[in-house]
């Protein structure tokens, strides 16, 4: 029963890959020489130019982390930091060239956008291939476009007010690294008191060997507006290390709200070194809902900054770390203004010699009295070889806060797995059930159809190790 369950799954559905024959391929290497030669293939303002190169100047200054997963297997000077298909941004699903209009197609986002979306934009290594918003929404004010684009046109003040502004390149060498080589990504502004009532959707797919991803996501929620937005990413595997250094920031004004929703799902040779943030104001809410599956390495740690009185954030994920895994992910909150709440719920799976580490961080500043923060961590291990650690930190200035932290770590109940097998299951589709319960937490937080993707990749992941 197992082998059929897992010919069920086609793995083919992420490992697939085209040739690079009609791609532009950036020599490897990080140099002020290469950044000069991005910035001028993306045709940037004078400004950004000039801030890629600082950006090289602080990355160059910086020291790798230490405390993190090791991440030797990393070699900058043989990732390509720009790849670009050869094709221009379309709006019209029928002219993307067919090879990526099939990449895509196989990974259903054609399809999910006509049932479930109200915008896509579609990544190909490091440039968008495709961008739509639905009339509907376009018609509300709300813009959801390419960040290139966007660069020169009547939003190019609010992007150079807002880019790299919660994520300074100086927070860490990876940043820093973003700031100097980013390509991509998407900018979305909901003005004030707009609710937009089916997602947004940004989709990455590296498909080059030996090549960065770094695309940059910017979103803006004017006050009162309400937005949910959902990131997927992909790769196919490859014997060679690929890197993705992605940047998200998202601002919450006041009494706005904004749900950003992740299934990642990359490749084993991929090292995610990925950073998000979001800025909350008065009355703002954040919620964070996060699975991530993929990746050889993982640094992934969503930060949210409770400016605001009143201000509130819920982050709620999953990790999966399977054989050759070494999952680092966590969340950190911030609490600055009064009143302010904030909820962590993780959930975290090793086997077969996974590690999974988990780091939360709460962070209770002098002015924040009346703050309220919980932290709730559950680790499952499903062998003997695998390893779960959960590192938390909590920093309270003030004694007008109520603060709480629990965690726990164990293993499958052999006495749960025996009773689903008297119920006529096998033991491997017991063993996955239970696991999709433990996990169940984030899967009730997901749109139906990343529901079911979440679940079918810990099925998969059950079986094939």
């Amino acid at each position: 029963m197992a082998n059929r369950k897992v010919a069920d799954i086609d793995r083919s559905i992420y490992d697939f890959r085209y040739g690079e024959e009609d791609f532009y391929r950036i020599q490897s290497g990080l140099s002020p020489e290469i950044v000069e030669k991005i910035s001028r293939e993306k045709h940037d303002p004078e400004w950004m130019r000039e801030f890629r190169l600082q950006s090289l100047e602080i990355y160059n200054r910086l020291g790798v982390p230490n405390w993190g997963a090791p991440i030797d297997g990393l070699n900058m000077e043989d990732i390509a930091t720009y790849v670009r298909a050869n094709t221009d941004m379309k709006t019209s699903w029928e002219e993307v060239p067919d090879d990526i209009k099939n990449t895509f197609e196989r990974l259903g986002i054609p399809q999910a956008e006509r049932e479930s979306l109200a915008g896509v934009g579609a990544q190909y290594d490091s440039e968008l291939v495709y961008h739509n918003v639905k009339d509907e929404v376009a018609a509300q004010g709300v813009i959801y476009t390419d960040l290139e684009s966007a660069l020169w046109g009547e939003y190019g003040q609010m992007i150079r007010d807002y880019f790299m502004k919660v994520v300074p390149p100086t927070d860490h060498k990876f940043a820093a690294l973003h700031g100097a080589v980013w390509s991509g990504g998407s900018f979305v502004y909901v003005p004030k008191g707009v609710k937009v009532d089916i997602p947004l959707q940004s989709y990455f797919r590296l498909n080059a060997k030996g090549a960065g991803q770094f695309e940059h996501t910017l979103i803006i929620v004017d006050e009162g507006a309400d937005l949910h937005f959902i990131e997927g990413c992909s790769a196919p595997k490859y014997n060679v290390a690929n890197l993705h250094a992605g940047c998200v920031e998202l601002y919450v004004k006041k009494n706005a709200r904004l749900r950003y929703s992740t299934i990642e799902n990359w490749s084993k040779n991929m090292y995610n070194l990925n950073t998000k943030r979001a800025l909350v104001e008065e009355g703002g809410i954040m919620e964070w809902v996060s699975g991530s599956f993929g990746s050889h390495v993982s640094y992934l740690y969503p930060t949210t900054i409770l400016k605001g009185d009143g201000a509130h954030c819920e982050f709620t994920g999953v990790t999966f770390a399977g054989q050759d895994q070494n999952l680092d992910t966590g969340a950190k909150m911030i609490h600055i203004g009064r009143d302010t709440s904030s909820f962590i719920n993780t959930k975290s799976i090793c086997k077969s010699g996974g590690v999974s580490t988990y780091r939360s961080s709460v962070e209770i500043r002098r002015s924040a009295e009346g703050a309220r923060a919980a932290v709730s961590c559950g680790s499952l291990m499903l062998d003997s070889i695998s390893r779960s650690d959960t590192i938390p930190a909590m920093l309270v200035e003030t004694d007008k806060a109520d603060v709480g932290h629990e965690a726990t770590i164990g293993r499958i109940s052999d006495e749960a797995v025996f009773y689903l097998m008297s119920r006529g299951m096998e033991e491997e589709e017991a063993r996955a059930m239970i696991v999709s319960g433990f996990a169940s937490d984030v899967s009730k937080e997901l749109p139906l159809e990343y529901a079911v993707e979440m679940n079918n990749l810990i099925k998969l992941e059950m079986e094939m190790g």
